[in-house]
């Protein structure tokens, strides 16, 4: 075993020549929580020695397996995994949406990649009020009035432009397959056209995601020939037909005809970012994220510098005193979040501030060691969302290039329109800005000036797209679809790992806690806290709501097994479809 000694605190963790990282308890199917050994039954990491990839789609994580044995790097794997995506994962993967990417290189370079969607020049801060300034329910979650402009292809294309060693052409071959011979429906696959009876008044949708006015069903093969030949052209000719070319034009023409705002100058205009990532430390561990138009990596970060400050690691997960000082580092950062970030072009980040040992310290201060803040003390104002059809894959290769990627089309299936013959949804990312500011949104949830519409403005997103290194090596990729939860969702798979020893399946698969400031309850999985540490809790002063189970953790680590470099591959068995699949 190899013991690393933490800069900040002196705690450790243990690497084992078996699993990665050492369990609580001698058996690999037991694992210490809850202040108690259970049985959780959770099966081992995939182990591979030269590349994994997990992705929520166990077809578009063999795409990337494929992509890494043919001589591709973890780039290229990473891109042909997001064109797989938008085939085999429609109701979150896309070409209609956007995201972030995180890539750590072999050479030590880190960057980051922003294609979040932005506002068309028409949109105004009020376009989904009435007369009397009273959101109109809908207007900004369904519909072409709904729509930001997509960011994923001219994403794909600067990512495989700078980093990749392949073609446009080779990485998306695999998904023009997919789409124009099809694949075979699992149950897993089929679930997610469940609500596809939705779309029987729109014939163009209709005709591709139902079976004859039926739902798929688990067995049928599923052919996508429109989207097929929407993919052909973008892997011929480049992001140019896509926002200046015929793919531009017909989801323009669409859009007009059908109430919405996009235009040609919003296709044209639009442009995928590239800047340096977040970092911040825990425990030793360099934590590779999100900055801002995402609140994803500033917020995580700023809840582990808070619990730095304390032993987590002497506690048990989810022991009446972790949940404590974990809910209290929430609450706060989830206030600064929602008052402080938002689109940089527009505000100014306090970036700094809100990641300094100072404010930590602050906070902690403030902490009570057993009776929870209440969060109406703390601040008012206003919380973001995020919706949950959101999709995360995290691909390395044998040479120690990582990439984690972050995409989404917000709603399920977007914004539920596809434009004419194009075969693809597009975004309803409007909706992840302010309709108004103080009103509540779908959710019941209030958000702020901060985040209000502007022409060319990127919504405020809660995504963290996360790689982890140690001595400059990768350690961890990691994140998650959630919405406003991918914070902390990412956060507990980080914990899980380096504070509480779990190998990597039990790190994704263990249920999660989740507190956002507002509304002042703690919400937790089936089974996250025993009956005596809900009761202990209850006590101080908590109170919670169980909800079904959240988010799809998609995680790589990489360990060392009988002296060799091992990658483990974990994928989340909330979402049936993931994979994880190494070589």
């Amino acid at each position: 075993m190899r013991r690393f000694l933490s800069a900040l605190t002196g705690l450790y963790f243990l690497l084992t020549p078996t699993l990665g990282i050492a369990a609580p308890s001698a058996n690999p199917n037991v694992t210490e929580f809850n202040g108690a050994v259970v049985a959780q039954k959770f099966p081992p990491p995939v182990e591979a020695l030269n590349g994994m990839v997990v992705s929520s789609s166990h077809y578009a994580s063999q795409v990337g397996a494929d992509i890494l044995k043919a001589g591709g790097n973890a780039v290229d794997a990473a891109v042909a995994v997001g064109y797989a995506q938008a085939v085999t994962h429609s109701s979150a993967g896309n070409i209609g949406g956007g995201g972030f990417a995180t890539i750590h290189l072999a050479n030590g370079k880190d960057t980051f990649i922003n294609f979040r969607e932005k506002a068309p020049e028409a949109a105004k801060s009020t376009m989904y009020q009435d007369a009397k300034g009273d959101v109109i329910p809908g207007l900004s979650t369904r519909g072409h009035l709904a729509v930001g402009v997509p960011g994923s292809v001219m994403g794909m294309e600067r990512m495989l432009k700078e980093y990749g060693t392949m073609t446009r052409a080779q990485v998306m071959a695999p998904a023009i397959k997919l789409a124009e011979d099809g694949y075979v429906l699992r149950d897993s696959d089929a679930g997610a056209f469940s609500n596809a009876k939705n779309f029987v008044d729109q014939p163009n949708v209709a005709a591709i995601f139902l079976n004859n006015g039926r739902p798929w069903k688990a067995g049928d093969r599923f052919v996508q020939k429109r989207l097929a030949a929407t993919l052909r052209e973008i892997s011929a000719q480049g992001p140019d037909v896509f926002y200046k070319g015929d793919i531009a034009e017909r989801v323009v023409t669409a859009s007009k005809a059908n109430g919405g705002i996009l235009t040609m100058s919003d296709f044209a205009d639009y442009t995928a970012t590239e800047s340096a990532p977040l970092y911040c430390i825990y425990r030793g561990f360099r934590i590779i994220s999100s900055p801002p138009p995402s609140s994803g990596g500033a917020s995580m970060c700023e809840i582990l510098n808070i619990l730095s400050g304390y032993p987590m690691n002497k506690m048990s997960a989810h022991s009446a005193k972790s949940v404590h000082l974990m809910v209290e580092a929430m609450r706060h950062a989830y206030v600064d979040r929602n008052f402080s970030l938002g689109d940089p072009t527009f505000i100014k980040n306090p970036i700094e501030k809100l990641l300094s040992n100072n404010h930590a310290a602050g906070i902690r201060a403030k902490i009570d060691p057993v009776n929870p803040t209440p969060s109406s003390e703390i601040s008012t104002g206003a919380v973001l969302h995020e919706n949950n059809e959101t999709t995360h894959y995290s691909v390395v290769d044998k040479d120690g290039n990582a990439v984690s990627v972050t995409y989404t089309l917000n709603g399920g299936f977007g914004a539920q329109v596809i434009a004419g013959d194009t075969g693809f949804f597009l975004n309803d990312e409007m909706d992840d800005f302010t309709s108004k500011v103080g009103a509540p949104n779908m959710f019941g949830l209030v958000q702020g000036e901060n985040n209000s519409i502007q022409p060319g403005k990127r919504p405020l997103s809660s995504m963290a797209p996360t790689i982890i290194t140690k001595n400059g090596q990768v350690f961890m990729v990691t994140g998650s679809p959630g919405g406003s939860r991918i914070i902390t969702i990412t956060l507990e798979s980080i914990l899980n790992v380096i504070d509480h020893n779990m190998d990597l399946k039990a790190a994704v698969d263990t249920p999660r806690i989740h507190h956002q400031w507002m509304p002042d309850t703690v919400y937790v999985e089936p089974n996250a806290i025993t009956p005596s540490v809900k009761k202990e809790l209850e006590a101080a002063g908590y109170n919670f709501t169980e909800n079904r189970s959240w988010g799809s953790v998609e995680a790589i680590m990489v360990g060392i097994k009988n002296g060799k470099r091992v990658l483990y591959g974990a994928n989340d068995d909330r979402d049936l479809p993931s994979a994880a699949v190494g070589y």
